[in-house]
């Protein structure tokens, strides 16, 4: 009995010793141990920082980094979109970046189709596609309903079965294209659901992008199909609706910007700030940027009805249209309205003007850069903006001069959309930081030397 008592006694020492001990390791761990905030200190040195570290210095590995400075931005209260860490989240980038440069893709082969005159090769629609011709047979038979549409009529009367087989090909490689990119997202979007990587807030955004690029496919055919009746006059050109060509690359455009947006999203959850007068300097950037974005969308969604009106071929003159600056007919159309949709002369003057618009409001706003204290990142883009713009411009000119090239024509169309690539990076980098990375930041950033 007395002995049982000693033991008891000794143990309860030895356990007050220890819980002694481990307090005081913890109070020594929280001076000196990667901490969460310290985490996302030197994953934003890492990875936005453009000063030296002095010699000898040594940094961890980025994965590492990551992982830490992840755990720690969830344990601050920041939203992920992306759960079960680090390679999670890459995996799911990388899945949307892909799924952003197919429709890029898409827009490009889309813009060759049309100026190849392609698009309304196949006279019918099935959701779910179907074989191409596979004997001279089916190429006869498809040959014979494209031969009942007024294109062929009016424009292609006369064409042989090989070229005939081209401009086929060129629309069924788009239409086929798309479904790709359709079963392409759907399979990985629900490998990631299953495993649980996706939130409920990406799960949505994503669901909704995914049935809007279902219904591309419809609205693709509602704009095909436009182009197959006959034309009021005898004397018009068969083509597809302004409207619905517009339709068709507004929507396309809208998809690509909504993936685009989410990826960086997902791998990017805060900007890039290391001071608070950094992020001060972004925001009024971008106060600036986003009124510039509207613009650049805007003229993006004129250059479709330029498109849809074939006024590239209209006034091959720059920067007067013909010999005047500005034609007399721009309101011949009643009602006015209908002016800046239909009207080739309202329609390719709206473009002139939107697009110079653009440069001089980019221009301006890579000026403004040179008087705000703003990340290194964010001003070399604004530089790149600049310099993509300009390229546009002239991409568009040329164009204009050469009576639409299929070659220029593509480009200037992929051009638009890397100019909107470059405005939604820009107003993703200078959107504000969470209020758990603002408690850390200094005031000013400190130089190394």
């Amino acid at each position: 009995m007395f002995q049982s008592r000693v033991v008891a006694s000794i143990l309860k020492r030895n356990k007050a010793i220890i819980n002694s001990l481990t307090s005081n390791l913890k109070g020594t761990c929280s001076s000196r141990c990667f901490t969460p905030s310290s985490a996302n200190a030197v994953a934003r040195t890492s990875f936005y920082g453009f000063r030296s570290l002095p010699k000898g210095h040594h940094v961890p590995s980025f994965r590492n980094m990551s992982t830490v400075a992840s755990v720690g931005t969830e344990k601050q209260g920041l939203k992920m979109l992306v759960t079960a860490g680090p390679r999670a989240q890459k995996m799911v980038g990388i899945w949307l970046f892909g799924s952003a440069a197919w429709v890029f893709s898409m827009v490009v082969l889309g813009g060759v189709t049309r100026l190849t005159r392609s698009g309304l090769s196949m006279t019918d629609w099935k959701f779910a596609g179907n074989l191409p011709p596979l004997s001279d047979e089916e190429w006869q038979q498809e040959f014979e309903k494209y031969k009942q549409s007024p294109e062929y009529k009016r424009v292609n009367k006369g064409m042989s079965i090989e070229e005939f087989k081209f401009i086929y090909w060129m629309e069924y490689a788009h239409r086929m294209w798309g479904r790709a990119l359709g079963v392409m997202f759907a399979l990985p979007f629900s490998y990631f659901l299953r495993k649980g990587y996706i939130t409920m807030r990406l799960g949505l955004r994503l669901s909704a992008l995914f049935a809007l690029g279902a219904g591309q496919g419809l609205i693709g055919w509602w704009m095909v199909k436009s182009g197959l009746e006959e034309p009021a006059s005898e004397y018009v050109e068969p083509r597809v609706s302004p409207y619905r060509l517009a339709a068709h690359l507004t929507s396309a455009f809208v998809i690509y910007s909504g993936l685009f947006w989410t990826a960086l999203s997902v791998v990017m959850p805060e900007p890039p700030a290391e001071s608070l007068a950094w992020v001060q300097g972004a925001a009024k950037l971008k106060r600036l940027a986003i009124p510039v974005s509207l613009i650049v969308g805007i003229t993006a969604v004129s250059g479709a009805f330029v498109a849809g009106n074939d006024a590239g071929r209209a006034y091959n003159t720059f920067p007067k249209m013909g010999d005047v600056w500005v034609p007399d007919n721009i309101f011949e159309l009643k009602p006015t309205i209908r002016n800046f949709f239909e009207n080739t002369s309202m329609v390719q003057l709206d473009h002139r003007i939107l697009a110079t618009t653009t440069l001089i409001s980019i221009c301006g706003l890579w000026w403004s850069t040179k008087k705000l204290d703003i990340h290194p990142a964010i001003r070399t883009l604004v530089g790149a903006t600049f310099g993509m713009a300009t390229l546009q411009v002239t991409l568009g000119v040329s164009t204009l001069l050469s009576y639409v090239p299929v070659s220029l024509g593509t480009a200037h169309q992929a051009g638009a959309l890397t100019l909107l690539t470059l405005m939604l990076l820009l107003n993703h980098t200078v959107r504000r930081p969470s209020m758990s990375l603002l408690k850390t930041l200094p005031q000013v950033t400190k130089t190394a030397w």
